[in-house]
């Protein structure tokens, strides 16, 4: 059956339809550190993010994992198999960056969906694309040798995606443990908690609940990268 929804519908409502009454998506919770889906294992279904973050990374050989992007709420991933127009095994490391709860649906509904429904193509193109955006400036954080200027970059992308703005600053919306953070930049927990410890001393940043606040980003941006 075809769905019909107006134009400036969001993505989420638009997400609970696929399927119909038949195959309707379903809700999932994953608790922070617990993986959504292997590098290798079948494309099967597609996610929407409702809350919390999830963390796409590429694992190597060596056992290097690489950090391409840290998805907000309302982002779609695991589509990559209708990119390439064939059923695929997975690419990324998915895993929840904090607790996150998951809208997913079969990738053969959302294909039916996408043919039958220009619009949702556009709302997904513009989803991915400012994927895209993130995983480029990703990739530019972790071209960064010295991890003081990793870590002031990754903060700065936090503040964009999940930036909340307060008297005091642009709050960081997540409750991010020290290890969390090494984990997305490459690092160790015991140089995050010192290079956290030398912005506070230069007042750059503040953390209450594990929340950070960026007191001035772009006085931050300039002194530090």
């Amino acid at each position: 059956m075809e769905l019909s929804f107006p134009q400036e519908k969001s993505l989420v409502s638009v997400f609970r339809q696929v399927g119909g009454g038949s195959f309707p998506p379903v809700v999932e919770s994953f608790e922070r550190g617990k993986t959504i889906f292997f590098p290798g294992d079948p494309a099967e279904r597609v996610y929407f993010l409702l809350k919390g973050a999830v963390k796409l990374s590429r694992v190597y050989e060596a056992g290097e994992e690489i950090t391409v992007a840290l998805l907000r709420e309302n982002s779609v991933f695991g589509v990559l198999s209708l990119i390439t127009g064939q059923h695929s095994d997975r690419f990324y490391h998915s895993v929840a960056f904090t607790p996150v709860e998951l809208l997913s649906a079969p990738i053969d509904q959302v294909q039916k969906a996408l043919k039958e429904n220009p619009e949702l193509s556009l709302l997904m193109l513009q989803g991915l694309s400012s994927r895209i955006l993130q995983t480029e400036m990703m990739i530019e954080t972790l071209a960064h040798r010295d991890m003081g200027s990793r870590l002031v970059s990754f903060l700065l992308i936090l503040c964009r995606d999940f930036g909340v703005p307060t008297p005091e600053g642009i709050r960081i919306d997540l409750k991010l443990s020290h290890q969390a953070i090494a984990e997305a930049i490459g690092s160790t927990r015991v140089t995050v908690t010192r290079l956290l410890g030398d912005l506070r001393q230069e007042d750059m940043i503040s953390i209450h609940k594990k929340k950070i606040t960026v007191h001035n980003p772009v006085a931050l941006s300039q002194q530090f990268t």
